[in-house]
Parts: structure tokens; sequence; C-alpha cells
């Protein structure tokens, strides 16, 4: 019980449980919008199950710590590009998320959810959308780890702040998928964020970084100016008289 009175480990845990937080936006904005297309009464499960879905993965991948590691070494070169198997499964992530993020948009634009009733039956599955977010969370989940890893060597703390940051998305999860149901603006803004993150993703398995820290602020800074527009859009309403 020593680690409870050393502060350092404390400031390990509380700025690895913001970090997870904030590295677990995205997927969060995926999820909400992938369970918005099942039926009202069994989104809160998805969400559930989804986000418990990613605790899990991130938990199994912070025990089998070594096999993780290993996945930064080089498996192949192409064109004197070393690639690893952290980079194949960027680059299959990113392809997978610009894919159905695109695909999103395309429904939205063409209103393709008034469609034929079977291809809407099946884009609601159930197990069809835990399934795609299984395949979203360990694309996330390996990124997360690998970075908390190299914050924090301690694995108890480490599963600590995964447990409670995946608590607190939970918490959050309901809030966000019902904001985003309300305003399909800002349904548009959160694809063309994950549009942006498949693309980042991509890149990063061909070893270009780019520093999350501009991604975020430009997610942030496009919603609050959205937040401003649903603002001004309430306010003129409320003084157009009726007709």
């Amino acid at each position: 019980m020593e680690w409870l009175a050393n502060p350092e480990l404390w400031v390990a845990f509380l700025t690895l449980t913001a970090l997870e937080i904030v590295l677990g936006i995205d997927n969060i904005i995926f999820i909400s919008i992938l369970v918005a297309r099942l039926p009202v009464e069994q989104q809160p499960r998805a969400r559930f199950f989804g986000l418990a879905l990613a605790m899990g993965t991130r938990i199994l991948l912070l025990l089998s710590i070594t096999w993780v590691m290993q996945l930064t070494n080089d498996l192949f070169h192409v064109m004197g590009q070393g690639i690893s198997g952290r980079d194949l499964i960027l680059f299959f992530g990113g392809l997978f998320l610009l894919f159905k993020s695109t695909l999103e948009i395309w429904h939205s634009m063409e209103g393709a959810e008034q469609g034929d009733a079977a291809t809407n039956a099946k884009a609601r599955g159930f197990m069809s959308i835990i399934i795609q977010i299984a395949i979203i969370d360990i694309v996330f989940s390996l990124d997360s780890v690998i970075t908390a890893v190299g914050l924090v060597q301690n694995v108890p703390v480490m599963v600590a702040a995964i447990v409670i940051s995946v608590g607190v998305m939970m918490l959050a999860a309901g809030t966000i998928s019902s904001f985003i149901d309300k305003h399909p603006s800002l349904k548009m803004l959160a694809l063309s964020f994950l549009v942006v993150v498949g693309t980042v993703l991509i890149a990063e398995a061909f070893d270009v970084h780019v520093p999350k820290g501009y991604v975020y602020f430009a997610m942030a800074f496009s919603l609050a100016v959205e937040a401003l527009n649903i603002k001004l859009r309430g306010a003129l309403a409320r003084k157009t008289p009726d007709a």
C-alpha cells in the first residue's frame, strides 16, 4: 500500500486518466454515430457494450504489453519504409474509419435512411454495430496503450486510469449522443472530424506524425463556432413571429 502515499504515482494516475479521456473523445463520437442507427430502446445497451469493449480491449492489450511493444518492430520494408504491425493496424483502421465516416455522410446527404427497409434493418443490426465498434476499438486502444506505457510503468496505475476514464465516458456518452442527434449540423461536423482522425491514422502508419493537439484544437474551435450558430438559430427562431 506504499503507492497510496507516493505523490508521483498519483500525478501519473491523474495525468493518464485525463489523457485517456481526451484520447477517447473520437471513440465516443464514433460509437454515438453508429449507435444512432439502432432503435432507441437498444441505444443505451449498445453504448454500454461498446465502451465496455473499449475498456476490455485496452486492459487486455496492457496485460500483453510485451507483445504490444513488439508491434512497433518492422515486419518488412516497402520502398525503404519500415512497416510494423502497429503501422498495419493504424493503416487499415484509418481506412475503415474513413470508409464508415464517408458512408455516414453520404447517408445523411442523400437521405438514404428513408430508403429500402431491408437495408435499414441490416444496418441497424445490434451485433453488426458491436462488431464495427470492436474493430475501431482495437485501433484506438492500441495507440492509447502505447501512450500510457510511455507515461507510466506501473501496470495497476494504468489499469485504474483506464477503468476510471471509461467510466467517465460511459456517463457522458448518452448526453453526447442525444446532443448530436438533436443537431444534424453537429453530426456532420463530428463525421468530418472522424474523417480527419482516419486521415491522421493513415499518415501515422507511414511515420508522418501529426500532433494530436492541432486536431483537437481544430475540433474544439469548430465546436465552439457551431455552438454559437446553434444559439443564434435558437434566438432567431424565438424572434420570428408564428405564421
